[in-house]
């Protein structure tokens, strides 16, 4: 349709007030300015709309058109672009200091599958009691493990290992060249 035509409702037939339009027919083509009775006239004779699709323009753009139709399109292409737009899922993993080595490569093998489905991962190391004295040396070492054993080259790291209160965390995230299409 137009360029200019904005995605809330727009004025259309008696509501527009512009004394005079620039009035556009069904097939774009441009008539020229109009006084708004003349225009509404003409609209009427087509059975069809008139729509005022750039109301900030000296005099305003109306173009004749099904308004119904033109609705229902428009909304058509909305739902069609939500479609195909991809949603970048946050996975969370938690762990301990003291995990076990079979327990890294079981939860490194979830985050393996994460990421391969394009998901973001938050890896977390969480703190206890006296575990909180030796968070630096526990905590990286674990995390360590875990980059370790993922496949080199499919991960990016968006954010290095930080501490949040009792919680050490990093961020992963898929190579673009790993993410596979689901």
């Amino acid at each position: 349709m137009s360029a200019n035509v904005k995605k809330k409702d727009l004025a259309t037939n008696r509501q527009i007030k512009a004394q005079e339009v620039f009035l556009i027919d069904p097939q774009e083509e441009k008539i020229g300015a109009v006084p708004l009775r003349q225009a509404l006239q003409q609209a009427e004779q087509l059975g069809l709309d008139l729509v005022e699709v750039s109301p900030l323009a000296k005099p305003p753009v109306c173009k004749i058109m099904d308004y119904g139709k033109f609705k229902f399109e428009q909304e058509k292409r909305q739902r069609e672009q939500k479609r195909h737009q991809h949603q970048t899922k946050l996975k969370e993993i938690r762990m301990q200091p003291k995990i076990d080595e079979h327990d890294i490569v079981f939860k490194t093998r979830q985050i393996q599958q994460f990421l391969e489905e394009g998901s973001k991962v938050k890896v977390t190391v969480r703190f206890r009691g006296r575990e909180l004295a030796h968070t630096e040396y526990l905590g990286d070492n674990v995390l360590n493990k875990v980059l370790a054993h993922l496949e080199e080259g499919s991960y990016n790291i968006d954010s290095r290992p930080k501490m949040e209160g009792r919680l050490l965390s990093m961020m992963l995230s898929a190579k673009k060249s790993g993410v596979k299409k689901t």
